[in-house]
């Protein structure tokens, strides 16, 4: 099991966890700045430079979740997580990661008052912050780093980011402003409270030490108060795949996109095709699944597109089909299952290139392509050939 510490900066969710893992046997801190202080040793700068936030990062995201497995899978028991997330779609890929691989999160959100907050981290008068930076090359001879060493990664921490001796405790930052990953971290925060507040277990910790704080939180894991996070269990695939979606069109010609609680990016209706089932009867059942839609005829094929693998993906063919149109009666018996949609809505060709990660709208583009002219196209990786 998974007890993701959740907050904003200044929160105390470090501190808290360390007092967590004496309460919970067989429990181990697990501190994915470590991953981050890694990857700024390895990645070249110019990676770095193209992100703002080291969590924009996908293989910062996919290391969080292969570290955690892989230090369950030695180490059994519960992991304690102390690590912010503020972007809903980077919570759902890192917790549907753990989903895939059947390890239940129990997400504690620490919320004390904004007041609270800021005097926290006023406080520390910029000797932390959240994130950390590393200049020069690599991290070769010569760099340095600003990090949070904290906790009992805290010498992991300052070890890998290069700081002499490995020692532990507070280094100093950059003035306000100067850093590359610099911000408030207040707003964010404010941001996303109201995701936030409905999928965790919130304590206000602001009354509290951290060491109450702990029992708290201890105590809401053994009674269940803190539950189970709702995140759809997807395994993930072990070879290539064979996927179908249906595309359904408004009177306007808008197509309909689902928000899956379990990856990053919206997607069209559909699914995997389960073995010795026809691929157009695969997307009806997962649009009766998804929606609460009963289509009353086979759609037909739009395209189909080779998806080459990229690891850690497997890849395959996925298939679109035409639902046709709902009218707005039966747009409004849409039902979608909570636990694996967040929401829907009908989307203009421009507005899907904003939602759709650019695999999938290339394969819608030419999609929409193949149904104004009548035909079915045949793509490798979203490009028509033949």
């Amino acid at each position: 099991m998974i007890v993701w510490i959740n907050g904003a900066f200044g929160a105390g969710k470090t501190t808290t966890a360390g007092e967590l893992v004496d309460l919970i046997p067989n429990s181990t801190l697990y501190d994915p700045e470590v991953i981050a202080a890694e990857l700024r040793l390895l990645l070249p700068p110019k990676a770095l430079d193209e992100v703002g936030d080291i969590q924009d990062l996908p293989i910062w995201r996919r290391l969080v979740v292969d570290t955690a497995a892989a230090m369950l899978a030695q180490l059994g028991g519960v992991l304690v997580v102390p690590m912010t997330l503020l972007r809903q779609e980077y919570r759902d890929e890192i917790f549907g990661g753990f989903a895939a691989r059947r390890i239940p999160v129990r997400q504690v959100l620490l919320r004390p008052d904004e007041t609270i907050l800021r005097a926290r981290m006023a406080s520390r008068d910029g000797r932390e912050r959240p994130l950390f930076r590393v200049s020069g090359a690599h991290g070769a001879s010569g760099a340095h780093a600003t990090a949070v060493a904290s906790g009992a990664n805290g010498a992991g921490v300052a070890a890998a980011a290069g700081v002499p001796g490995g020692a532990v405790g507070p280094t100093t930052a950059e003035p306000e402003g100067r850093g590359r990953w610099a911000y408030d971290p207040v707003e964010p925060y404010r941001a996303a409270l109201e995701w936030l507040v409905a999928d965790a277990f919130v304590v206000d910790n602001g009354p509290l030490d951290p060491r109450r704080t702990a029992h708290r939180i201890a105590e809401a894991l053994r009674t269940g108060e803190a539950p189970v996070c709702e995140i759809v269990q997807t395994p993930e695939p072990t070879t290539e795949t064979l996927a179908a979606g249906v595309l359904l069109f408004d009177d306007r010609d808008r197509v309909l996109l689902v928000d899956p609680t379990y990856k990053p990016g919206w997607e069209f209706p559909g699914g995997v095709v389960e073995p010795g089932e026809a691929p157009a009867r695969a997307g009806m059942r997962e649009v009766t699944e998804e929606l609460g839609i009963v289509l009353d005829r086979v759609p037909g094929l739009l395209v189909v597109d080779w998806e080459p693998p990229r690891p850690p993906g497997y890849g395959g063919l996925r298939l679109l089909f035409d639902g046709g149109r709902l009218d707005s009666a039966e747009a409004a018996r849409i039902r979608l299952p909570g636990e694996e949609l967040r929401c829907w809505r009908f989307v203009a060709e421009r507005e899907a290139a904003q939602l759709l990660p650019p695999n999938r709208y290339e394969r819608l583009r030419w999609a929409l392509r193949a149904r104004e002219r009548g035909v079915v196209l045949n793509l490798e990786a979203g490009v028509p050939v033949g």
